[in-house]
């Protein structure tokens, strides 16, 4: 297999030449999954007061307590707590002045004016001290955090409406290939639906929101020369057929004309040998050109392995490659030859067995499967309940920023 690249050193020079993303402030409610730029501080405290933690009685001194007003969640009380009064409390309201502790409601006796119970709580139960959860001027969020809900929350409650993230990339996909048709519904005899370029979309959707799709592109170099003008705007352009160096294979000399150089062609993989990864400069800006084999299955694997890693990676997150897991084997895997494989896996969280069919060009068994099985180039015969290594489907197989 001379001059064909093991995945990890394919990986490798891959991710080395994604362009990363410059910054852009985004509203945090819709910055969901975006990276930052930059660490983010409190711009207030919270909580802003000393809050009960339950519903009770604020109250101060020994009991019995005579109840003399009430504290609720935006009407806190106004006056002072002496020893020997309370006040009715919710959980969240604030402590009035004077207030030592919380009497929990399910150990409060009431009277007609009066509170009393069994056990005084010690001074400082059940309240929630003023800053507790951060202070003006406290770091709340790093540089290269992937934003969760939580963060979404925690940004806004520290007084951030907007926060600095990775410009999303501009992603093109390209179908190519003169079998293809455009409507699924009137696909001649001759021809075969063209479903990569939505399939490859689909699965950048979740990092880059609509990718711009172009075709399909018939096999030749006037039709794909007018696609590749299209692209010129774009940071990440994916193309699906045509790659490889068939008579009618004409993507790479199409990619020389745009101006694009071809970093490594040939992957030592199953499916997928015939990725390519380019680059070109336009102006000050470096695009990356992923060419995708066009068997449907071969075209999800290398973009699993290969596209959704490099949008990440344009992205600022940290840990781009999917994360590999540990299922057992349910039952026997062959050995391997020469290439690495990835076999499309059903697994139930514990185990995991094959799907029907591994031939390239099967959608419906990619469509069953919910994970790829990792076999290493001249690994033996994997026996049932052995380990092997899989990956997730699920969330493109990220581990996170």
């Amino acid at each position: 297999m001379s001059g064909w690249l093991d995945l990890d050193e394919a990986q490798r020079q891959l991710l080395s030449l994604a362009p990363v993303m410059g910054s852009e402030d985004a509203a945090i409610e819709a910055a969901l999954g975006r990276v930052l730029t930059a660490d983010i501080y409190a711009r207030r405290t919270q909580p802003p007061a000393d809050l009960s933690a339950m519903d009770g009685y604020a109250i101060c001194g020994e009991g019995p307590w005579k109840v003399i007003g009430e504290s609720r969640c935006g009407a806190p009380f106004v006056g002072t707590l002496k020893t020997g009064t309370a006040v009715r409390i919710s959980t969240g309201a604030h402590m009035p002045v004077g207030a030592e502790s919380v009497l929990l409601q399910e150990n409060a006796v009431r009277g007609e004016d009066s509170v009393s119970s069994t056990e005084t709580p010690p001074i400082g139960r059940h309240i929630r001290r003023r800053g507790f959860d951060f202070s003006d001027g406290d770091p709340l969020i790093n540089a290269g955090a992937a934003i969760g809900p939580a963060h979404i929350a925690l940004a806004l409650s520290g007084g951030h409406t907007k926060v600095p993230v990775r410009r999303l990339p501009k992603v093109t996909v390209i179908d190519s290939g003169d079998e293809l048709a455009s409507d699924p519904e009137n696909c001649g005899p001759d021809q075969i639906p063209a479903s990569n370029g939505a399939m490859i979309a689909a699965m950048a959707a979740p990092l880059v929101g609509k990718a711009k799709r172009i075709g399909p592109v018939g096999d030749n170099m006037a039709a794909l020369a007018s696609a590749l003008v299209h692209a010129d705007d774009c940071d990440i352009l994916i193309t699906s057929g045509g790659a490889s160096v068939g008579d009618h294979d004409l993507v790479q000399d199409a990619l020389r004309e745009w101006g694009a150089d071809i970093a490594f062609w040939k992957v030592a993989m199953k499916p997928g040998k015939p990725l390519m990864v380019a680059t070109r400069q336009s102006g000050d800006r470096r695009q990356l050109v992923l060419g995708l084999p066009g068997n449907p299955v071969s075209s999800f694997v290398t973009a699993f392995l290969f596209a959704l890693p490099a949008i990440r990676q344009c992205l600022g997150f940290a840990n781009p490659l999917p994360l590999a897991q540990t299922r057992i084997a349910g039952q026997t895997f062959p050995a391997v030859g020469q290439r690495r494989e990835f076999v499309r896996g059903i697994s139930d969280g514990t185990s995991v067995i094959t799907a029907n069919s591994q031939d390239s060009s099967a959608l419906a068994s990619l469509a069953s499967a919910n994970c790829l099985i990792d076999r290493a180039p001249g690994a033996p015969e994997t026996a049932k309940a052995e380990p092997v290594t899989v990956y997730s489907l699920q969330n493109g197989g990220f581990a996170g920023a």
